[in-house]
């Protein structure tokens, strides 16, 4: 009894010691939440984000490559860290970013592209979308909106929407791509608060829509880890999305995936089940429990821009083809992604995916030299595709 006693005094008087220890230790990354111990020295991690301009005549415009009868050309350039894009009706691009919190307006004269930064200190905000010569901006927790904006361009004046979308605060896979479906509501992502967790299920992993006010909330799939690009079928007006699988589960597991939504609210398996991968440290459910991707993109090519050709300029072969950018992989070795994939519908109704923009992926040296993020179509049909890492924007086009 009288050594229980002073064990017990010994673990009173050690454990206040290792709780302060405890509290000084630093708490890990977000991104490397989940990082297994025996790879705590592992140099995998998030690729550093250019942040200044780069030069045009350093963007690796010569060095990409698109099939035979298309052409690349560098469009606008000085737009550091671009990602998602939208066009106003009078012909405006905006641009949303992450690190370098701007938005940014790019004016076509014809002969060049003049670049200004529309907004600047927001937090993220790499979602955009016009909707009746308004931009709606997703910031990490904030949704903005601009009215009449083109005509605004030097004094923009935000309408803050924030309260009325309500948005998650936490920051992990908290930026978001945004889009107005043909229903005429604002479609939002919800990531999770993590990289692998169990979470309410009408809380986080959603993709959600929401009238233009910020009224009528409604969950359009659950499940879904983080998807930051989505569109809607041109023809049957589904939503389809591509979403990013964990990380720190091995070189070629989960794989990143393509998704439709056939029902509205379906689970489709986070955090048990990606891309057909019963991911081990989440018990419960398996991944027969829920219904399959369309396509298998891949493991870690952390798919963004996810973008229906609807122009009519590309051979017959891309009408309503869908275009995937792949960011690009940082939790794998060796490198995966780094290019732009078309993705079409066999005669056997299948899916099948091919390169499309390649030549930023570098193998023999394991180097990349740009990052594809967002898509657009333009009016002359031709493709917008921006390039994160360079700060810039080529237009891909169909030499008849």
């Amino acid at each position: 009894m009288i050594r229980r006693r002073l064990l017990g005094l010994a673990a009173a008087v050690a454990l206040p010691g290792l709780a302060l220890a405890q509290q000084q230790q630093p708490a890990p990354p977000a991104w490397a939440q989940g990082r297994p111990a025996e790879m705590a020295n592992s140099p995998l991690a998030p690729h550093a984000p250019r942040l200044t301009v780069t030069p045009p005549d350093r963007i690796p415009v010569n060095s990409l490559r698109v099939p035979e009868g298309f052409q690349v050309e560098l469009w606008a350039h000085g737009l550091p860290g671009a990602r998602a894009m939208a066009r106003g009706p009078n012909g405006t691009i905006f641009v949303g970013t992450r690190g370098l919190g701007r938005v940014y307006a790019v004016k076509d004269n014809g002969q060049a592209r003049e670049v200004s930064t529309l907004m600047s200190g927001l937090d993220q905000p790499s979602g955009v979308a016009v909707r009746d010569g308004a931009l709606y901006i997703a910031a990490m927790h904030r949704v903005l909106r601009i009215d009449n904006v083109e005509s605004n361009l030097q004094n923009p004046q935000p309408t803050d929407l924030t309260s009325a979308f309500g948005q998650a605060t936490e920051p992990h896979h908290g930026w978001k791509h945004i889009a107005f479906g043909p229903d005429g509501r604002l479609y939002i992502p919800r990531g999770v608060p993590c990289n692998v967790c169990e979470v309410p299920e009408d809380r986080f992993a959603l993709i959600e829509s929401w009238n233009p006010d910020g009224s009528d909330r409604r969950i359009e799939a659950r499940g879904v880890r983080n998807s930051v690009g989505f569109d809607f079928h041109p023809r049957t007006g589904q939503l389809w999305f591509s979403n990013h699988g964990r990380d720190w589960a091995g070189n070629n597991n989960p794989s990143d995936t393509l998704h439709v939504s056939l029902r509205r609210g379906e689970n489709h398996g986070f955090p048990w089940c990606a891309g057909g991968f019963q991911d081990p440290a989440v018990e419960g459910r398996l991944c027969s429990e829920f219904p399959p991707p369309a396509l298998i993109l891949g493991p870690h090519v952390a798919p963004i821009g996810t973008h229906f050709y609807t122009g009519t300029a590309f051979p017959e072969q891309y009408r309503n083809a869908l275009f995937i950018a792949l960011r690009g992989s940082w939790n794998r070795a060796p490198l995966s992604g780094f290019e732009v994939i078309a993705v079409r519908e066999g005669e056997n109704g299948r899916l099948t995916q091919q390169p499309f923009l390649t030549g930023f992926r570098d193998d023999a040296n394991q180097r990349f030299s740009g990052r594809p993020a967002g898509l657009l179509t333009l009016p002359d049909g031709s493709l917008l595709v921006s390039d994160e890492d360079n700060g810039a924007i080529y237009r891909v086009s169909y030499r008849r």
